[in-house]
Formats: C-alpha cells, structure tokens, sequence
C-alpha cells in the first residue's frame, strides 16, 4: 500500500520541477501532509498512474481496521496501533503507526520509521520495496530529497523495474538539481511502462530543464496523447509554450489546467503564470 501522495496531483517535488524558469519566482504549493494518509485498501494511488496494490505487510482484521481508520480518524489509528505495538501487533501495528503520523503531518518521524521498518522487516521484497517507497515520499514531504533519494534507491535495489518508482526517485533528484540522473531514471521509467502519462510529463519537464525543448514537446504531445484532461501536462507544455514565445497557447494551457484541476497544485502554478504571462516582460 502507497499512501495517495501522488494522488494529490504533484508533490511539491513535482510542482518545483515544473515551475515556469527564466520568468521569475513563483511559490511552490506543497501538499498538506494530514491529507498524505493512507489509501483505503484497493485504492489506486493516481487515476493518472495506476498499480497494482503491492503486497500487504500484515494480514488479520485488526491491520485492516486500523488502515481503514486512518483517513477518519488519524490521531485514533495512531493511540490504536501504539496499544497494538505494546501487545505484540509485530510489523503490522508499526506501519499503521508509521502512517498515522504521516496523516497528522509528522512526516519526518513517519519517514523514519518506515525506513526502519523496510530494514527490519521479514516480508517479500515487493512489500519492503514499498515500504521505502512510503518512506522515499514522507521524506519529500519534510523537505529531505537527499533521504528520498537514497530511500528510492534502497526500494529499488528490492525491485529494480518499478515504473513508479523510478519516477519517485527521479522527482527527489530533479529536487536536488540533478536532471541528468532523473532524465535517465524517466528513462528506464518509460521503457518499463510506456502508458504512464505521469512518466512522459516529468520527462519532458527534465528535458526543458536541459534546455532540450524540442524533445520536451514531444514528450509533453505524448503524455496529452495518453491523457488529454492530465492538468500537469497542460502547465508543462503551457510552459514550453511560453518560453517559444507563444504567449497565447500557454495561455490556453494554462486555463485548461485550471479548468480540469482546480484545486491541485497545478492549477496554483498555472494560474500564477497567466498572471506573470499577462504581466508581460517588464514584470517579470
């Protein structure tokens, strides 16, 4: 199970990577960490990236209870697994612990102690991967994309193939200044599984980055290709519209992402740059 962090729309590691450069600052909209709970089991984590729910770290009625208390009631979960810890609830009670804390916005500690947990645990693979998963994006919530980085690598040593993954791990690099890196891990992340519209987008993002733009139209055409209505493609080729100089296509863009998502943090940086767009280059 991933909590729906992507399901958010962008984390702020994502919403950074596609700020508008070269027109001047705009803020970040980070999402709130008491919304990054818990999906509810069989949850997709994106309607944009779909996956397979990865194996459960527990089995038993008490871990299902205490997953499913999560949304509602947080701070219950929590005083719930803690009592489940203190009477030999094993693995299970510290997930649900672990993700208790990410839902009340403790995402550092949530951080590590899923990270402990995927070093400790016994279950397979694909269920350690997960956990450093979880832990890989409440490291990106705390502002820690160095810990991100190394907990999606860590995920990734478990399943290396991992589409999501691979865009996990990508997004804390392009945090840290490194788009080569994540132009290769949206690389293989594309080679994997080419239909994630999410893969294309981060993609052409890291291709603008590196001043490839022809190539970064091309993939943002792709991603739109695969989902027509996903509001962070529109920002991303409203973007490199801008920068060709076609101010009234990035605004189109733009609108439209406002329009198909208006309370995602994409529409938050579209709508800042229809207002840096309309300010013209004086403002900037």
């Amino acid at each position: 199970m991933r909590f729906p962090l992507r399901g958010l729309a962008l984390s702020a590691a994502a919403t950074g990577f596609l700020l508008l450069s070269g027109t001047g600052p705009l803020s970040v909209a980070a999402p709130d960490a008491a919304e990054a709970t818990a999906a509810a089991p069989g949850t997709s984590p994106s309607a944009q990236s779909p996956r397979q729910e990865p194996p459960r770290l527990a089995e038993g009625p008490e871990y299902e209870a205490c997953l499913g208390q999560l949304r509602s009631d947080p701070e219950g979960a929590i005083a719930r697994a803690s009592q489940w810890e203190e009477s030999g609830g094993g693995d299970g009670a510290r997930h649900c612990l672990a993700l208790g804390l990410l839902a009340v916005g403790d995402a550092e500690r949530a951080a590590g102690r899923l990270e402990r947990l995927a070093a400790s645990s016994s279950a397979a693979a694909a269920a350690r991967a997960a956990l450093y998963a979880q832990a890989a994006q409440a490291w990106m919530l705390s502002n820690a994309p160095n810990r991100a980085y190394a907990a999606a690598t860590l995920a990734l040593s478990l399943t290396p193939e991992d589409p999501a993954l691979l865009v996990d791990r990508a997004l804390a690099a392009a945090s840290l200044g490194r788009y080569p890196e994540a132009l290769l891990d949206l690389d293989q992340s594309i080679r994997a599984d080419g239909t994630r519209a999410d893969s294309w987008v981060f993609r052409a993002a890291a291709l603008r980055r590196l001043d490839r733009r022809d190539e970064a139209l091309r993939d943002v055409q792709h991603a739109l290709s695969l989902d027509p209505r996903n509001a962070e493609a529109l920002l991303e080729r409203g973007i490199l519209r801008q920068l060709k100089g076609d101010r009234a296509g990035a605004r189109a863009d733009w609108q439209s992402a406002i329009r198909l998502a208006p309370d995602s943090p994409a529409a938050d940086l579209a709508a800042q740059n229809l207002a840096l767009n309309e300010a013209g280059p004086k403002r900037r």
